[in-house]
């Protein structure tokens, strides 16, 4: 690791744009700095995507920094248009503090209670007037300078409202108390964050004079070796509430990365040394079917946002889909590992195998079909081969009486649901 947590970022291709590179690079050498990322509230979990800046947030923390975490209550409410090009739905105020609370667990659980800071910027943005906001505030903004804002240019041709027009006003009063009331003196954001960045640090600024030591930076926008924006599957977005992408979903998201994108996902989403990425970057030339590189990746980043437990699963379910020896996993990773395979429901009732495949679950086509598969050993169910064309099948008897397996041939995995 580098001795300079700029250098070290550096390195890892997380900088894009820094308002004042040698000033920031003398205060991280000369002190613990105060940083903060702050994120709205407008779902109930953050995505692999909202994850690159929280990952050098979480860098500067483990180089003795002072990170904070600015859970959005109040501009949440109001909606950010930067990387948008339509207006947002405003959301109730239930729905906000329903959010919040859940993306402060998530925060709690990535950073820990030692040395960190959770603040809501509700607390301070609820109790300005309209008069002082416009008195205090909106003098000092030039609405020439906030039309050349690419977050508001863009949106001109479609329109913007005036709510959305401000916002870079109230995240500019966030940075503002912090600078005042926590000693943050840097705030760390993504690449569409740079004009609300550069508008707080003016603001500070034009109060605290020009010798005021503040400062910010942003990562570059993440894209795959095919142009592609990175953080989704076919299926949607990678979240990290397990409830929404399971752990094991997650940790083959990250397995599944291609031979060209490893080595920058290696850098920027794990804590590895340069040697150890450089290792594993060299295993992917050499041999590149062992997939070491992706596999670390994989469990890294899953140990970081879930547990190393999550990542034992993870390894269980793939593990037991590969072999066909599911007869151990758990109803919770059969629920987890089982997602993208067909499912049908079946009653809770014993019944013939030939019966069950063909009538019951629609595995089979046809009882000639479903007696020559079963006959010929292609049919496996709860991992356990059937060639006996008399045999119960009894949903009640594994995976607490959740699930039945179905495997035909060596991949063809069906999942039945148990009712009742």
């Amino acid at each position: 690791m580098a001795d300079n947590i700029i250098d070290e970022l550096a390195w890892r291709g997380a900088l894009n744009q820094l308002t004042d590179e040698e000033g920031l690079r003398a205060l991280v050498s000369e002190k613990s700095v105060g940083i903060y990322v702050g994120t709205d509230p407008t779902g109930d979990s953050l995505h692999v995507g909202h994850l690159i800046p929280f990952m050098m947030l979480k860098r500067f923390q483990l180089m003795g920094h002072h990170p904070v975490i600015v859970i959005g209550g109040g501009t949440g409410s109001i909606g950010d248009p930067s990387g948008r090009n339509s207006e947002r739905v405003l959301q109730s105020m239930d729905q906000v503090q329903a959010n919040q609370k859940k993306l402060t667990d998530q925060m709690v659980h990535l950073f820990g209670t030692k040395d960190f800071r959770i603040v809501n910027n509700y607390d301070w943005l609820s109790k300005i007037s309209l008069l002082d906001f416009l008195r205090d505030y909106g003098k000092l903004f030039s609405v020439n300078t906030m039309l050349a804002k690419d977050v508001v240019a863009s949106r001109l041709e479609a329109g913007i409202s005036y709510t959305e027009f401000t916002y870079q006003i109230l995240q500019a009063v966030d940075f503002l108390t912090l600078f005042t009331q926590e000693d943050v003196q840097v705030q760390l954001g993504g690449a569409d964050q740079w004009g609300n960045i550069t508008a707080g640090i003016d603001l500070i600024h034009r109060l605290k004079g020009q010798e005021a030591k503040a400062y910010g930076l942003t990562n570059p926008l993440m894209l795959k070796s095919d142009g592609t924006k990175f953080g989704k599957s076919a299926g949607g977005a990678i979240w990290l509430d397990p409830e929404k992408t399971s752990p094991y979903e997650f940790y083959q998201f990250w397995f599944n990365q291609d031979d060209a994108d490893v080595e920058k996902f290696l850098k920027f989403f794990t804590f590895l040394s340069q040697e150890e990425i450089a290792e594993l970057v060299e295993s992917t030339k050499t041999h590149p079917e062992k997939r070491e590189a992706q596999r670390r990746l994989a469990q890294e980043v899953t140990r970081f946002v879930h547990s190393q437990a999550a990542v034992d699963q993870a390894e269980a379910i793939s593990a037991a889909l590969f072999s066909g020896d599911v007869a151990d996993l758990s109803a919770d990773a059969i629920e987890q590992g089982f997602k993208q395979f067909p499912s049908v429901e079946v009653p809770n009732t014993p019944e013939n195998i030939v019966t069950w495949l063909v009538d019951t679950a629609k595995i089979e086509s046809s009882r000639r079909q479903a007696r020559e598969d079963i006959q010929n050993g292609a049919i496996t169910i709860n991992g356990t081969k059937q060639t006996d064309l008399d045999f119960e099948i009894d949903p009640s008897a594994h995976f607490d009486g959740k699930f039945v397996i179905v495997r035909r041939g060596k991949k063809k995995y069906f999942l039945a649901r148990v009712q009742g």
